[in-house]
């Protein structure tokens, strides 16, 4: 029996359009997506990938309200979107809008199981603010059951929650399309003198703002040998507040050697990742961090933080991990790095090996096994309230 799942999340984000592409092919899933606004263009410069998109959706009316450093995204009748999309299951990306709030308080009167997309680990700064975990611990509660992405966010869950219905499904990019540009960027030799990149880089992909640690990156940047720093480059492919602070400080210290990009949309990452020598997360907090899915799917050591959500799951023998703020780990770890071409090569291809198991594909079927697990119980529990009230009353 199909299972009507409908998906409430953020923005139409180029990482998830390939897990849903391939969610809406699976045979027992009816899948409709509510978004709740197209992009976000105070924090991210993605295009929209309306093209690719090979499932049912529509994006909900919706404006921006400023609430101290806050931009609140409020939509209007979210209740309605949800009741005419008539479903079996929903699944809420989230808890820190009012439309997830909106859309959990239809669930219940409406006795429809309730998942949550969770991602929250026990790093995450957030969870610092105890007003923030008393809210969240109150919309857990409230939860059918629970979709994480890995290692991290299910000991979370496990600690805030006693539910025992909570489903792995990794976080995924489309490995496939970031293996194969990385292949063709690799074949042209023009590509690292048209971009002017240096001969060899570490690089940096994300939002230049202090929680991703990029302040700590350029400290760390600057404790390295002379030698090796005059042999190896730091690109920044990203933009955000602290743009400014860090190429003056870079120019300061040392001109020349440290790049930034701006911001490289998707179909052109690829071709840094291709050309660099490693992948540097430094990031304070990351309930995730996506670029380390894309460096790895193009062959690329990592080094990451252990604050990071996805170090204990995609960091291993590919890549090192480091602690959060600490300098000089950070600084050893780029040194060594930088010092074995050899072991490069054999982390690239433990990169390649490992994220094979996080596509769209494996994602999506834990979705879809999470919706129907739920619906099922729903189901049973529905036959038994339904036998029970139609038993014969004495």
């Amino acid at each position: 029996m199909n299972v009507r799942l409908v998906i409430l999340t953020e923005i139409i984000s180029p990482y998830r359009i390939p897990v849903f592409n391939a969610l809406a092919q699976h045979p027992e899933i009816d899948l409709h997506v509510l978004f709740l606004a197209e992009t976000d263009s105070s924090m991210r410069e993605w295009r929209v990938y309306t093209d690719e998109i090979q499932f049912c959706y529509e994006v909900l009316p919706s404006w921006r309200q400023r609430l101290g450093k806050h931009n609140l995204l409020i939509n209007r009748n979210v209740g309605g979107a949800i009741a005419r999309a008539e479903p079996d299951v929903i699944l809420c990306g989230g808890y820190n809008y009012p439309a997830s709030w909106q859309a959990l308080r239809w669930a219940k009167r409406n006795h429809v199981p309730f998942l949550l997309w969770c991602e929250s680990t026990a790093g995450d700064r957030r969870n610092l603010y105890w007003v923030v975990e008393g809210l969240k611990q109150t919309f857990l509660n409230d939860c059918t059951g629970f979709v994480v992405p890995g290692n991290s966010a299910l000991e979370y869950v496990h600690r805030m929650t006693r539910s025992e219905n909570i489903f792995l499904a990794p976080n995924a990019v489309d490995i496939h399309l970031f293996s194969a540009q990385s292949a063709a960027a690799r074949m042209n030799p023009r590509l690292r003198g048209e971009l002017g990149l240096p001969d060899r880089f570490l690089l940096y992909v994300g939002r230049l703002v202090r929680a991703k640690g990029v302040l700590d990156l350029l400290e760390a940047y600057a404790s390295l040998e002379t030698q090796v720093r005059s042999e190896l480059g730091l690109v920044f492919a990203g933009d955000g507040p602290l743009r400014a602070d860090l190429q003056a400080a870079a120019q300061s210290i040392f001109p020349g050697c440290v790049h930034f990009a701006g911001f490289i949309d998707r179909d052109e990452l690829a071709t840094y990742y291709s050309l660099a020598e490693c992948l540097v997360l430094p990031t304070h907090s990351d309930t995730w961090g996506m670029v380390v899915n894309e460096a790895m799917a193009c062959g690329l050591p990592v080094i990451c933080t252990r604050i990071a959500g996805c170090a204990a799951d995609l960091v291993r023998s590919n890549g090192l991990l480091v602690s959060p703020s600490n300098i000089s780990e950070l600084g050893a770890a780029m040194q060594e790095m930088a010092s074995d071409s050899a072991w490069r090569a054999r982390m690239s291809v433990e990169s390649r090996r490992l994220i094979q198991n996080y596509s769209p594909e494996y994602c999506a079927d834990g979705i879809a096994g999470a919706a129907l697990s739920v619906g099922s119980q729903c189901r049973r529990s529905d036959n038994h309230s339904q036998g029970l009230t139609s038993a014969p009353m004495f």
